[in-house]
């Protein structure tokens, strides 16, 4: 269904868990934007025409908060003397997360991750001072944007609104919404974004640069095309314009955790790339040194034909423009990957059905792990960094224990492919949805003791 406002319900619903009842009070159905006037429509398509289709992702939303409140505890904890590896370097002398933080119980200390909506922000630059994107969106003679529409009390309403109100940032289709859910009309976006004929497949908020003055988004397009959007001031940048890096779409994009500049995006041909925001881009060609696949330290017990290349790796001396770096994964397309809380390690997922369990810092394969059947679609850690989740599409959630190499559980009770798979921070129960019914169903992961390694599951042990 194509709508051209967003439609904001009440309808009578809950479920039942194990806290207690959960009632809906809301329900907000987000406008699908028409094709764009010079896109031919497509009627009835073929579902067997071997030709390739646009790339298109649905619905993905984020949600933020300015007001500095406290996270969920931290579970993972590093004991003794041990601390943070430091992240990949941005600028000479500048990183992402320092060598001397710890991270407790209580939560001092803590590496940013993706999925802390409340995270205080960064206090190491003034929000004010910080670099904004060259081109000004609401006058941009782009074609790759059809139309920006700001709402008329935009400066109003954000005067008027908490300071712990919750933005949504929703990419549907070729449109990208801002919108307040603290507004009485939390209905009407405060910015819609409608591009010409590129979908926006997948996008990321900055939580380290957020300020009541800041916010840095990222999006992802079927062109393969990224844009650096600072949603205050209305203002753009676009990387990998024409794919002069990757030609393919960017199936999923994120900030890489406590870094200002740095994010990660997965393209559908298997590569992984990261990018600077404030970089150049430049033709990529891979360099002439030559560099091991999966880093220096190789895995005896993955195949070389599993391992990771890198095209170009992080600390290449050649770091003038972008991108930073590349893996090649595999040659078939990345559903989605995920940081680990301890932000060294990153579980990727991909169409080949494997899951790759890779410490980012060293650019080495740590582990694979293969799905009962087809690909996998979703992967996320646990809060304790100790277990990891799939959803895949042979309707299964699986419970890896990385540490071991272990496949735990699989989950069976859905009928068709798992889109998504989430931790509650506060608790034990993990929530997932699927393609046929977009609701969560809770599960709760078991108290697990020593399992034995199981032949599908390549690689070696890891400590965190």
């Amino acid at each position: 269904m194509i709508e051209t406002n967003n439609i904001l319900s009440t309808p009578e619903d809950q479920f039942l868990v194990g806290e207690g009842t959960y009632v809906l009070k809301e329900d907000l159905l987000l406008a699908t934007p028409p094709p764009h006037p010079s896109e031919a429509p497509v009627i009835n398509p073929n579902p067997l025409a071997t030709n390739p289709q646009p790339a298109t992702a649905g619905t993905k939303v984020s949600l933020l908060s300015l007001d500095a409140r406290r996270p969920p505890a931290a579970f993972y904890k590093l004991t003794g003397t041990a601390t943070l590896p430091g992240s990949i370097a941005e600028h000479p002398n500048e990183w992402g997360l320092s060598n001397d933080a710890k991270l407790s119980s209580d939560g001092e200390g803590r590496g940013t991750s993706v999925s802390d909506i409340g995270a205080p922000a960064s206090a190491t630059a003034d929000p004010n001072k910080r670099r904004k994107p060259k081109n000004n969106m609401t006058k941009s003679n782009s074609s790759f944007i059809s139309r920006v529409i700001i709402n008329e009390a935009f400066s109003k309403k954000m005067a008027d609104r908490p300071n712990d109100g919750i933005f949504v940032f929703a990419n549907i289709n070729r449109a990208f919404q801002w919108l307040d859910l603290s507004s009485p009309t939390k209905a009407e976006y405060l910015t819609k974004i409608l591009f010409t004929k590129a979908h926006c497949l997948s996008h990321d908020v900055n939580l380290v640069t957020k300020s009541s003055s800041h916010i840095d988004i990222i999006m992802g397009f079927s062109t393969g095309e990224i844009i650096w959007w600072e949603a205050m001031s209305q203002r753009y940048t676009r990387l990998n314009k024409n794919g002069v890096i990757n030609k393919t779409p960017v199936s999923q994009i994120r900030w890489i955790p406590g870094a200002e500049n740095l994010f990660l995006a997965a393209h559908m041909d298997g590569s992984l790339v990261v990018y600077d925001k404030e970089k150049e881009d430049a033709v990529f060609s891979q360099e002439d040194e030559e560099v091991q696949p999966n880093g220096e330290n190789t895995s005896p017990n993955i195949k070389p034909s599993d391992k990771i290349s890198v095209l170009k790796s992080v600390h290449s001396k050649n770091q003038k423009t972008n991108p930073v770096a590349i893996w090649k994964l595999s040659n078939q397309r990345i559903n989605s990957f995920n940081f680990s809380p301890d932000n060294r390690h990153l579980a990727v997922v991909s169409e080949d059905g494997t899951m790759r369990i890779i410490d980012y810092l060293k650019e080495e394969l740590l582990g694979l792990y293969n799905a009962y059947y087809g690909g996998f679609t979703c992967v996320c850690w646990s809060p304790d960094g100790k277990y990891v989740l799939t959803g895949g599409q042979d309707d299964l959630i699986s419970i890896w224990y990385p540490q071991e190499t272990t496949l735990v559980a699989r989950c069976q009770g859905h009928q068709a492919w798992v889109t998504s798979v989430a931790f509650d921070p506060w608790s034990r129960r993990t929530d997932n949805a699927v393609q046929s019914r977009p609701v969560y169903r809770p599960y709760t992961a078991p108290k697990l003791k020593a399992h034995p390694r199981v032949e599908y599951a390549q690689g070696r042990p890891f400590r965190s």
